[in-house]
């Protein structure tokens, strides 16, 4: 990979960045033992943890540090700043009581390296989702150790945040001023069928589908009316939301008109003002300009952040390609810089 120079302009915030304590390998090598092991689990981490090809070795070598391999890395990609967060689906696979009991050990383990390098790192607060008072607390806690924002992998065991007996962890984010990102996890098991006869269930396609429809669901479910202050932010470009806002608008305004489903109430403002109010876009995983700066225009430029995907998409180019986008010098430190720093709270 070429050398990528710190920019004298702007620094360079990566806003969805992983890790993943070496401990929680040994409770996933247990999940994957079971003998009704979740099939996207199987295929996302059962990949991971065994292939010998070169991409995943380097993916789960870089996972595990915390330290010198990951500023080495920093340094040659011209990132200043990692947002770091517990790598997908995180303690969301595990049982409830192991999950609530683990997810502080990453917290402590993120909070510790954070303190050790304080103007390279900052960790986001991973939570057990199977407990919502749990998560509340841990909220609580692991924001005071200095974490900053919330990582959820998206559904768990097939049960997604719209659930209402998750409005202990919005409210939480919500006291504790915690932005809650929304990232991708395999398609649950009732979906990822059709997807994994062609292997398409990962990042090539199921993340999105799933990850979209899940920020969609909080959306029509009335979240953001109960929450109005709850932010989330939302990588891969908005997931196609941004994408297909007019038609989402439409078809849901038709939707609750017709009373097709009583599941879908009416709320109080069209899907994409949510999205554009309620909602930050990260690029990870896109670097071609044309879609960026459509995002930037529909969410406006103070809502778009640069995220390198680290490990999982590293690639040194990718960064000049986006130091070259066609915007302006102001937007460009917005997206690099001090969108991350407004959000995260990074002083």
């Amino acid at each position: 990979m070429v050398k990528v120079e710190k920019n004298p302009n702007y620094k360079r915030i990566a806003t969805e960045e992983a890790f993943c304590p070496v401990e929680m390998l040994d409770l996933w090598k247990k999940v994957l033992a079971s003998p009704d092991c979740d099939p996207g689990f199987n295929s996302l981490i059962g990949f991971y943890m065994s292939s010998q090809a070169a991409r995943p070795q380097h993916i789960m070598k870089c996972l595990t540090d915390l330290g010198e391999q990951r500023l080495a890395h920093m340094d040659e990609s011209g990132i200043d700043r990692q947002v770091i967060a517990l790598t997908s689906p995180g303690v969301q696979v595990l049982d409830s009581e192991t999950a609530v009991s683990f997810v502080k050990v990453a917290n402590d383990e993120l909070a510790e390296a954070c303190k050790h390098h304080p103007d390279r790192f900052t960790g986001m607060i991973a939570i057990a989702p199977q407990n919502p008072a749990e998560a509340a607390k841990e909220i609580e806690r692991a924001t005071a150790l200095g974490l900053k924002g919330i990582i959820v992998n998206s559904h768990t065991h097939g049960a997604y945040l719209d659930d209402p007996a998750c409005a202990e962890i919005f409210a939480a984010a919500e006291a504790a001023g915690q932005p809650l990102y929304l990232h991708p996890n395999t398609p649950p098991r009732d979906m990822i069928g059709p997807m994994l006869e062609k292997g398409l269930d990962g990042a090539i396609f199921g993340f999105t589908v799933e990850t979209g429809m899940h920020a969609l669901r909080l959306i029509t479910a009335g979240v953001f009316d109960r929450f109005p202050k709850l932010q989330v932010i939302l990588g891969h470009l908005g997931e196609t939301l941004v994408f297909q806002a007019d038609r989402i608008d439409y078809m849901h305004q038709a939707t609750v008109k017709s009373n097709r489903y009583e599941s879908m109430k009416p709320i109080g403002r069209k899907p994409s003002e949510y999205l554009k109010d309620n909602f930050t876009i990260t690029t990870s995983g896109f670097v071609e300009e044309k879609p960026i700066k459509y995002v930037m225009d529909f969410m406006g430029a103070e809502r778009v952040m640069y995220a390198m995907d680290y490990p999982y998409q590293h690639v040194n180019e990718q960064v000049v390609q986006l130091d070259n986008l066609n915007i302006s010098d102001e937007d460009k430190k917005r997206f690099f810089q001090t969108n991350a720093e407004r959000v995260f709270g990074i002083a």
